[in-house]
């Protein structure tokens, strides 16, 4: 009885609108239906009672589906007593998530919550949450390339019910391909803007140079300036081999599937060598990159919204931002590529009170918390009419993002990756000083990279 108990009441909370799955329209994946909620959400913990067995059509006619605004008068009719729920944030979104809890309280007024706010980073949440998923946040933010081993851990609530919004229908689709996994929902998209593209100093560079990565090298070098990108680092090397042609994928184990050894492979770290032998495409980590801007002597990076504020200090009004550029493998154009980064609000399936859980991270995410969450800390929406607007359009680096988010992808990636990439991008970079073979150099590569997972 449990299990159509809590079925029943979160199907109850879904509007018309359908969740997509992963590269799929809202269109395409009608939302399922069930009466009306018989219990409320805080008596049916979801440990018990799994969200994905939903009564069969026949049991819960399309018709008989209330809307959403009954599904939270049930919800509110139906709550006795404080409603206790944890919320974990990054340490620099606590004041704004503050702010959004205050707010929530307040338009549920009849409702009395018990809310306590906690600082977990998104890059350190999987670690912390699967420590022990039962005692984890009712509501934590996360960084999307956790998702994988959230779901397989059993600590994401799908999102099978749509309070307020169709949250499929209102963010953009790579943010939803970051948030599902098998074709199912499983989080709530917060922010767009964790990848990287092309900054640069506009008094240098024309909209024209910007478009070709060996036209940039040839304008610095002219204006004795350098251009930088962390080669040595697995996130950005990886924008030359996907940029031709040659993947890097996650299988279900955590292992990884890599053909940058294959045929063209060869090419693609000649081209590397090429740029770098410049001596004006240079090799540089986050904070020297920070550093030599400030100074004058980098005047376009690969880099990311976080230094925003550092190119625009040193650039002023020259300050500019675009997509990355092409570069050249074997005599043919190839467009750089890149990782796509979002970070995700999920819901905890053991919550006590899972309806308002799953409520309260609708309310994080929705269009408007989004356009506020831009304007008070600069982070780039996820929601399709947030991203859309004058303001975040008019910001050069969100407007940059949105340009290359055409020849990005979620980064999803096993462990094993990182340490060969980055030793094969420090070879590169620094003109493969002991002459190895190249064909050598990437088969070892990719030996290390699609290690069998002990």
């Amino acid at each position: 009885m449990k299990k159509k108990v809590l079925a029943t009441l979160l199907a109850a909370a879904m509007t018309a609108g359908a969740l997509a799955g992963c590269g799929n329209s809202a269109a395409e994946t009608p939302a399922q239906q069930a009466p009306a909620a018989e219990t409320p959400a805080a008596e049916t913990p979801a440990a018990e009672t799994p969200a994905a067995e939903t009564p069969a059509a026949d049991e819960a006619p399309a018709a008989e589906a209330p809307a959403a605004s009954d599904a939270i008068s049930t919800l509110i009719a139906n709550t006795t007593g404080p409603v206790t729920m944890t919320v974990w944030a990054s340490e620099e979104d606590q004041d704004y998530t503050t702010k959004l809890l205050d707010d929530f309280k307040a338009l549920y007024s009849d409702v009395t919550f018990e809310i306590t706010l906690g600082a977990e980073s998104e890059s350190t949440a999987k670690d912390t949450v699967l420590t022990d998923v039962e005692a984890a946040a009712d509501v934590y933010a996360f960084a999307d390339d956790q998702i994988n081993d959230l779901v397989q851990a059993g600590a994401l609530q799908e999102v099978v019910a749509n309070y307020t919004y169709d949250v499929a229908a209102s963010n953009v689709a790579g943010s939803l391909d970051a948030a599902s996994v098998d074709g199912k929902l499983y989080a709530y998209p917060m922010t767009a803007d964790n990848g990287y593209f092309m900054f640069y100093d506009s008094s240098v560079f024309t909209a024209d140079d910007v478009k070709s990565l060996e036209k940039m090298i040839e304008v610095a070098d002219a204006a004795g300036k350098k251009i930088a990108m962390d080669i040595s680092n697995g996130w950005y090397i990886y924008a030359f081999f996907e940029g031709a042609g040659l993947d890097l994928t996650l299988n279900a184990d955590g292992s990884n599937t890599c053909t940058w050894n294959a045929a063209g492979g060869t090419d693609v770290a000649q081209a590397i060598l090429d740029l770098t032998s410049s001596g004006v495409f240079v090799d540089m980590g986050d904070e020297d990159m920070a550093t030599q801007i400030a100074e004058g002597n980098v005047v376009a990076c690969v880099n990311g919204t976080w230094r925003a504020e550092t190119a625009q200090t040193a650039w002023g009004d020259n300050y500019a931002a675009t997509k990355l550029p092409t570069f050249k493998v074997a005599g043919k154009d190839c467009q750089m590529s890149s990782y796509s980064g979002y970070k995700l609000i999920g819901v905890n399936p053991h919550s006590k009170n899972l309806g308002w859980a799953m409520l309260l991270a609708e309310f994080l995410t929705n269009e408007e918390s989004q356009k506020g969450r831009f304007e008070a800390r600069g982070l780039g929406p996820a929601n399709s009419a947030a991203a859309a607007s004058d303001a975040v359009q008019s910001n050069p680096a969100i407007a940059a993002l949105a340009e290359q988010a055409a020849y990005a992808t979620p980064q999803r990636v096993g462990g094993n990756f990182w340490s060969p990439a980055e030793t094969l991008g420090q070879i590169l970079a620094s003109g493969n000083p002991d002459g190895t073979d190249l064909q050598t150099l990437l088969d070892t590569t990719v030996e290390g990279i699609t290690a069998p997972i002990e």
